[in-house]
């Protein structure tokens, strides 16, 4: 059995907390339960105190049975080269994407975020990859997150940072500037322009 990390122990107390709530009649395994999620934010705030509060509000936000959050992500490419958008909270490039939305399928999610990111209308054509961040050397995160990367076409618009963003550009495989390693990572995106190249193969996935 694979060693757990402190992150993915301290999302597995969080879930079984929040589940266990969400299920728990009798009044003292709910406080068993609420403890569980205390000692979560602790872990997840790590030896900052003044975190342990953000951290219990974050889950204080969730209910019900608790399931990994869903990460969309589009990779689109025009003559070689990879669409990328600068975030406003960390102005570094990532694909565009963002939270999947209650109500509309993973591919319109996509499309939807890359019109409101980029100002391009694109289709979703084929998945690449199903990540789960836990598995790839990203920074830290409370929950636990599955990214879906989706090649998509570009059909019109134009290039316009909006929202979230305050730049959007095409960048060839060798002039990928520093990247929100939050959202993705150098390695995904050179497995990106390897799809690019062979768009035969099957989609990835842990």
């Amino acid at each position: 059995m694979a060693a757990i990390s402190w992150i993915d122990l301290a999302q597995r107390l969080q879930s079984l907390g929040q589940t266990g709530l969400t299920f728990a009649q009798d009044p003292y395994d709910r406080d068993r339960y609420d403890e569980l999620i205390r000692l979560s934010a602790s872990m997840m705030a790590g030896p900052a105190p003044e975190h342990v509060q953000l951290a219990a509000e974050a889950f204080a936000l969730e209910r019900g049975y608790a399931t990994p959050k869903v990460d969309v992500r589009a990779a689109i490419f025009q003559a070689g080269k990879l669409l990328l958008v600068r975030e406003r909270e960390d102005d570094r490039w990532t694909l565009p994407g963002g939270w999947a939305d209650v109500g509309l399928s993973p591919a319109e999610c996509v499309e939807k975020e890359v019109r409101e990111e980029a100002g391009l209308i694109v289709k979703a054509r084929k998945l690449l990859a199903v990540w789960d961040r836990n598995k790839h050397p990203h920074p830290p995160h409370p929950f636990h997150i599955y990214k879906m990367v989706f090649h998509c076409e570009r059909l019109g618009g134009s290039l316009a940072a909006e929202g979230e963003t305050t730049g959007v550009e095409f960048f060839g495989e060798g002039e990928i500037p520093p990247l929100s390693l939050t959202r993705i990572l150098p390695q995904q995106i050179r497995k990106i322009f390897d799809y690019g190249r062979h768009p035969e193969w099957p989609a990835a996935f842990d």
